[in-house]
């Protein structure tokens, strides 16, 4: 086997191997780098929403607190202003048996 035989065949063996290994490796690590970037817009998004609702929970105990230091007499009138309104449209009353008994 001449020289440059011997180098052709060490390219092949030793070259073809190691460059398919780049190959595979840098398709990993971008792969990776991807599932790290989604990993931290998830994190980000729930970090927003535990924010969210620590600030709607700090609402709520603000308004208990001055339901609790507040004079005894407004106490009752604050729950009740708290509790939710009514339907604004009653469901319709049934007839009685007199209703009807006049009506004829």
């Amino acid at each position: 086997m001449n020289p440059p035989e011997a180098i052709m065949l060490a390219m092949i063996v030793i070259g073809l191997p190691t460059i398919m290994i780049m190959l595979i490796a840098n398709r990993f690590f971008k792969f990776r780098e991807k599932k790290l970037e989604i990993e931290a817009i998830n994190a980000a998004e729930k970090a927003a929403q535990y924010a969210s609702r620590s600030h709607e929970l700090e609402q709520r105990v603000r308004v208990l607190e001055q339901i609790v230091t507040d004079a005894g007499a407004q106490t009752a009138a604050q729950i009740e202003a708290l509790r939710t309104p009514p339907p604004l449209n009653p469901p319709p009353r049934k007839r009685t048996s007199k209703a009807r008994e006049g009506t004829k």
